[in-house]
Order: structure tokens, then sequence, then C-alpha cells
């Protein structure tokens, strides 16, 4: 938990120095994300963090408050409207405090406790690892809004992971039968090799791990759509299908 737990706030204070540099006006440009401003993103990850502090805490209620919100984006919403009555920097000091307190509390959770969430139970470490992916996700939103670069780091490797160990998911929510298990091989930040899966799988698929992070978040351009690679039936559905957000 401890290595998780440093990449995830690394992670989050990567995104707050960026917001710190930019101009209050600027948290009024649109994203990718169709309909959100930054600042909507940001009000975003502060009600996921709010609501991954009541998973933590025990709090069964969320899976029922997503369907009487009518799903999970319908639910989403909710924490954006609640974020467009506040000034930018309500919106990142709410931010802080509710991811603060989710580190807090995971800090002092063993990694294999489970933990109830939107779609069913995960334990504490991959609960840790979907907190980091959400915040990078919607960071590279806001790294586009505000027109800046930011290079890839080593903390991708907690968002390919959860990319590949998320497969039987994404399949099943597509519709789709998982008949095989499949392999993902990375290259990462300085040409770092990340392999998820068992060694005998003959289901394979290749590439570098932005992109396939990028994929997992559904952010990939179309353009980079041929950097990854499929070897078989099963990892080219994966290529379509793959999601580690709900």
């Amino acid at each position: 938990m401890r290595e998780i737990l440093a990449d995830l706030v690394a992670e989050q204070q990567a995104l707050d120095q960026m917001l710190q540099r930019a101009p209050e006006r600027d948290w009024k440009r649109r994203t990718p994300a169709p309909g959100w401003s930054v600042q909507d993103s940001i009000s975003h990850l502060a009600a996921s963090e709010e609501r991954a502090l009541r998973a933590l805490t025990g709090d069964t209620g969320l899976a029922a408050e997503v369907a009487a919100a009518g799903g999970i984006d319908a639910y989403n919403e909710s924490g954006v409207k609640e974020g467009r009555s506040k000034r930018p920097q309500e919106v990142i000091e709410w931010w802080r405090h509710s991811r603060a307190a989710v580190v807090e509390v995971l800090s002092r959770t063993p990694h294999h406790t489970r933990l109830e969430w939107y779609a069913g139970p995960m334990s504490a470490r991959t609960f840790a690892t979907t907190r980091l992916m959400e915040t990078w996700a919607h960071g590279l939103d806001i790294v586009a809004a505000l027109n800046r670069e930011t290079a890839d780091t080593a903390r991708l490797r907690h968002v390919a992971w959860l990319g590949w160990k998320s497969l039987p998911y994404a399949f099943a929510r597509a519709g789709e039968p998982y008949p095989a298990p499949i392999r993902v091989e990375l290259v990462g930040p300085s040409y770092a090799r990340w392999v998820f899966g068992p060694a005998e799988a003959d289901q394979v698929v290749r590439g570098q791990a932005g992109d396939w992070c990028r994929l997992v978040v559904s952010r990939l351009p179309k353009s980079r759509n041929d950097n990854l690679i499929a070897v078989g039936e099963v990892a080219a559905t994966a290529l379509r299908v793959a999601r580690a957000h709900l």
C-alpha cells in the first residue's frame, strides 16, 4: 500500500501544482470531456473522493444512489453541479480536503481489505489504484484545456496494471465473452518493460504504456489507435472494449 499511496499523492500534487499556476479565468476553459470545464473536472474529483471516503468508512449505500440517480454519469453530474456554485479556490480546497481524508484512511487499511464500490467489491489496493487512475485521466483533460505539456511518469504502471486487471469487467460490460487470458506487454517511461498476465498466454497486447493507459481511460487519440498491436482475436477485442473506469 505504501507504494501506491505515495504515487497517488504524487499524482494529485502534480495536478494541484499545475492548477496553482493557472489564472482563475482558465478554470472556465472547456476540456475534452463533453460539457465539462477545468473547474467541473476538479469538482468531479472532489465529489468522487468524498464518496470514496464513505466507502472506506463502511457506507454501502453508494450503489443505490447511483441507481436512484439514473446511472453513473448522472451521479457524477451531481458532484459537478455542486462545484459550479463555488469559486475555483473553494473547489480546489474541497478536493484537497477530500483526497487527504481518503489517503489517511487508506494508509491504515490493509491492502487486501474488501471495499464496496459502485461496480462491486474490490481490494483496498485496487481501490487506491482507481483513485490514481481517476486523477491521471481527468488531469489529461485539464492539460489539454490549458494547452500544457506533461511527460508520462512511472506512476502509469498502476494505471496499466488496472487496465489489464479490469479486462474481465470490460468484456462483461461490452457483452463479450472472455474465453482466454490476455498478456499485456508494454514499454513504459525510460524504456521500462511492464508485463501483466500469464507468460503462457497466446493472446497478447503490445505497445507503449502511455497508449495502453490512454486507451483504458478512453483518451487515446484516434491518430494513435494503430500503435497498440494485438496478437489473437481475444486480444483484438480487448483493444476495442478495454476500460479501467466504470
